[in-house]
């Protein structure tokens, strides 16, 4: 999965990306200090995979990854050039999903390129650059479609929902707000609009925002109303806190969120949101050798998640012996867990599900 951070210049993008990348990008408090998008690699933090090595003393243990990219700062005029333009662009049409990073703080000493605090405002400044540099590629493929329905009949249903989408993005809304049959989203997937992409807003907020006051703070409200509207997700995070907290160890780390009255950390909480808006699941596979989790689809059946491994186990896929995590760590090892019957053979149809333990069996 790669998650693509923007926002306008000086919203908090790249220290939430050194927060949660430990990457070192360089943040100063200067409009278009990104230029070449930055990426980092993250593992995704799953304690199941700690469980399991307990219980196997795996030699290594490798959790599944997400890749993110800081993107360059976006501002008006974007589609038309202004700023870093069209790079920012391209740079914005190679992720999975978006991770909108929106300014919900007041603090005098760091500049704000549009002079205030306005969420809203500054969500429609990004919407907007993705819309307009939509409606160039949907009258480009409208012309297409046209031409090729003057010999082909069926082409016909693709101008018009084609018509349907550009009027939607003339009114400034975003493609990912519109419903489409299954027919139409197959038609969409083929056409790499930006306001299509999913997206998750991140509220950067003061510490402070973080001490029981986080639904006081009316600048979140309006990034709730605009996510709401779109089916999008938010997730409040403050990245100076993120910042402090990404070189304390995994204990001191959980006692100083629990002080602040936090569960887990803004990356865990974005990574899920990810997971979620993208419909991705894990399966875990676990022996002396490795412990590792796999990324995959949810609705992903058992040869094609036994691809994610290797080509070859797709390719002469038997079977799946698959377990559930709870039950494996419920009766203590797999050997145990076999004795009741709870090791599962399952075939070509099974749909895998999240925290699947599978061994898959092939023959190449």
């Amino acid at each position: 999965m790669k998650l693509g951070i923007v926002g306008l210049p000086n919203v908090g993008k790249s220290t939430l990306f050194n927060a949660i990348t430990n990457a070192g990008a360089q943040s100063a408090n200067y409009p278009f200090c990104t230029i070449e998008p930055n990426i980092g690699t993250v593992a995704v933090p799953d304690a199941r995979l700690d469980a399991l090595a307990k219980m196997y003393d795996p030699d290594k243990i490798t959790p599944a990854v997400i890749e993110f990219v800081d993107i360059a700062g976006l501002v008006k005029g974007a589609s038309k050039g202004e700023g870093l333009g069209n790079k920012f662009l391209s740079n914005i049409r190679e992720v999975d999903a978006i991770v909108h990073v929106v300014r919900c703080f007041e603090d005098g000493e760091i500049v704000h390129v549009e002079g205030s605090i306005g969420p809203k405002r500054d969500i429609e400044v990004i919407n907007l650059e993705l819309i307009f540099s939509d409606l160039d590629i949907l009258e480009r493929r409208i012309d297409k479609a046209v031409k090729a329905a003057k010999g082909d009949k069926k082409y016909l249903a693709e101008v018009d929902l084609l018509n349907r989408v550009k009027a939607h993005l003339e009114e400034g809304k975003s493609a990912r707000s519109m419903e489409f049959t299954d027919e139409e989203k197959a038609i969409m997937a083929d056409i790499p609009l930006l306001s299509n992409k999913p997206i998750i807003y991140v509220a950067n907020m003061s510490e402070n925002d973080f001490n029981g006051k986080l639904d006081s703070n009316p600048f979140y409200h309006e990034v709730l109303e605009i996510a709401k509207e779109e089916n999008s997700e938010v997730v409040p995070i403050c990245a100076r806190l993120e910042e402090e907290i990404s070189d304390m160890s995994k204990e001191d780390k959980l006692m100083f969120l629990e002080e602040i009255g936090l569960e887990e950390s803004g990356l865990d909480r974005l990574i899920k949101a990810g997971y979620h808006l993208l419909g991705l699941i894990s399966y875990l596979t676990a022996g002396k050798p490795e412990v590792r989790a796999w990324t995959i689809t949810r609705g992903t059946k058992a040869p094609q998640a036994a691809g994610k491994i290797h080509s070859d186990f797709e390719r002469g896929f038997i079977r799946a012996e698959v377990i559930s995590f709870e039950d494996l760590i419920a009766n203590g090892s797999i050997a145990a867990a076999k004795e009741k019957g709870l090791v599962r053979s399952e075939g070509k149809e099974y749909v895998m599900q999240d925290g699947d333990v599978v061994l898959f069996r092939f023959n190449v």
